[in-house]
């Protein structure tokens, strides 16, 4: 399976080295706008590579995308370079929607044309409402973004560390957008099939003081890393090379990750009846499927 990152800046690093690491395809091609930052950036996987699971990796030019079954785009300014840096500021990562955009309609097309059948997963910030630039300017559905995936990650890295557990024992998922209005599925967060809620209750602890604690850390997260290190990166390099594998691998995974909806908006969802209480909305989950395109699963 073959599979481009378009943009080699810090985010683009991190998901082509995530991809490397896990073995996400058999060949990696890199495209920047500046062929020399591409060109080292595959350099330097390439001398790592041998160490990992078999993979080619390359740097190109738009028409080298070609026969990709997933195209990445993690072209753009950061929140750093756009003032999106502010806690208080209730627009967070759409400050960087106008800039990006326009990126976005000059570099869609010529993956198109590239690789008419690829999947396009959208990496840059904000992405769900650069989902819906990609897929008006690539003319096909074939477009999802990295939504709450990490958010969701997040939420359930938090808890762990809360209560003192493996994040892998814990269930928990944010909904919505990957940005400030972001929705946490309290009612649905479980550790080991208990609810967070009784766990909380159990320890004489305030639902209210806990909600408040780690949905500020999580809502922000990328704040306080860009704060510390400049840019967002390494997390979201992970998620975006899982998320490849689900495409390309054909998993069937329901996770919540950002797609297109029938009121007309990408954003990430998940159906239950306590998701629904929880967010005021009817959903239905999203399934990464191979190469060519996804599906909602049926309700639950």
């Amino acid at each position: 399976m073959k599979i481009g990152i378009v943009g080699a800046g810090r985010v683009g690093c991190a998901c082509a080295l995530a991809a490397v690491i896990r073995g996400s395809a058999r060949t990696i091609v890199i495209v920047d706008r500046t062929r020399k930052r591409a060109e080292a950036v595959a350099t330097d996987l390439r001398y790592g590579a041998p160490l990992c699971p078999k993979t080619t990796v390359v740097d190109g030019d738009y028409e080298d995308l070609t026969n990709s079954e997933l195209v990445m785009i993690t072209a753009g300014i950061n929140e750093k370079a756009g003032g999106a840096i502010d806690r208080s500021d209730p627009k967070g990562r759409l400050r960087l929607f106008d800039t990006n955009a326009e990126i976005y309609r000059d570099v869609v097309p010529r993956i198109v044309r590239a690789a008419p059948r690829a999947v396009i997963l959208v990496v840059t910030d904000p992405p769900d409402p650069l989902a819906d630039t990609a897929r008006t300017s690539a003319g096909h559905d074939r477009v999802l973004s990295t939504g709450t995936f990490l958010d969701s990650l997040r939420f359930r890295v938090h808890l762990a560390e809360h209560f003192d557990v493996d994040a892998n024992q814990v269930e928990a998922q944010v909904i919505g957008e990957h940005g400030v209005l972001q929705v946490f599925l309290w009612s649905a967060a479980r550790i080991a099939g208990v609810p967070i809620g009784k766990l909380i209750e159990a320890r004489g602890e305030s639902l209210d003081g806990v909600r408040k604690k780690i949905e500020n850390s999580v809502r922000y997260a990328n704040i306080t890393i860009i704060e510390g290190n400049d840019a967002s990166q390494c997390g979201i390099g992970i998620v975006a090379a899982r998320i490849t594998e689900m495409v390309l691998r054909d998993e069937r995974t329901v996770v919540p990750i950002g797609s297109f909806k029938n009121f007309g908006v990408t954003l990430s969802f998940r159906a239950s009846s306590d998701a629904e209480a929880s967010s005021g909305v009817s959903s239905r989950r999203c399934q990464a499927r191979s190469g060519r395109r996804w599906r909602r699963a049926p309700p639950t």
